[in-house]
């Protein structure tokens, strides 16, 4: 019993429980309660990833997904814009799929549990469009910057949900306190790019960068709101005890 009792209150047990324990308490929660309905958007996410990977594979196919999928730093803008959203889910050739359908199916399906479809999917193409914009700013800086990118990366097809994947789970560590994990994410990349500097590591970082941004405008805001309450709680609070004091030293009324 007593072993039992120092196993439960180890250092590393409670290390876990302070990482990881309410992000784990979320999903459990939701899928205990309502298991595959708790993950409508990414299980059609993940399934739209293989579909196009079938799609991709074959000759009569390969063109069409590359038509409405595919993004590249040479291609015009309002063209790369409007094929971002389908290259997420497009997996890149060089790279078994398996890996893409198991980082969407476990980082968007707990972003979707503990963030919402919605915010999901807006944050899932934060990321993406990050990388796709960077590859653009990072081509035109040249290979002399240490940002810049090569000219011959202005033709790589840039596709696949790793920027997506990336920016999601730092959101997620960062809005369920989880700090020392976001950390190794965000280790994990810069290391990725110091071994490989290509033009997927560099999105990643890109990517991370703009889910920071975007982490640090909502707390800006989320902190503004919070004064401009606490304001008006003081300002009703100060008016209620003028008003009392008023009452306290008005002569009685008298009919």
């Amino acid at each position: 019993m007593r072993g039992a009792t120092a196993g439960a209150g180890s250092p590393v047990r409670r290390f876990a429980r302070r990482e990881w324990g309410p992000l784990y308490a979320r999903v459990r929660e939701a899928l205990g309660t309502r298991t595959w309905r708790a993950v409508p958007m990414t299980l059609v996410a993940v399934c739209l990833t293989l579909l196009f990977q079938i799609v991709q594979n074959q000759e009569w196919g390969y063109q069409t997904v590359q038509n409405i999928g595919a993004v590249r730093a040479q291609d015009p803008l309002w063209l790369a814009l409007l094929r971002t959203p389908l290259s997420l889910f497009v997996p890149a050739l060089d790279l078994p799929v398996w890996g893409a359908l198991a980082q969407m199916l476990l980082v968007f399906g707990i972003a979707e549990i503990c963030l919402g479809r919605l915010r999901t999917l807006f944050l899932a193409y934060v990321a993406t469009l990050s990388g796709t914009l960077y590859a653009r700013v990072g081509v035109a800086l040249g290979p002399e910057t240490v940002i810049g990118l090569p000219e011959a990366d202005r033709a790589v097809v840039d596709t696949g949900p790793s920027a997506a994947v990336v920016g999601l789970a730092l959101y997620v560590c960062g809005r369920y306190g989880a700090h020392w994990t976001a950390g190794l994410v965000v280790l994990a990349m810069v290391v990725e790019v110091v071994v490989k500097p290509n033009l997927a590591g560099k999105e990643h970082i890109a990517a991370l960068l703009g889910v920071f941004l975007l982490m640090l405008a909502e707390g800006a805001v989320r902190r503004h709101r919070e004064r401009r309450a606490g304001d008006r709680d003081r300002a009703v609070a100060d008016g209620r005890g003028r008003g009392q004091g008023r009452d306290e030293g008005a002569p009685p009324i008298q009919s």
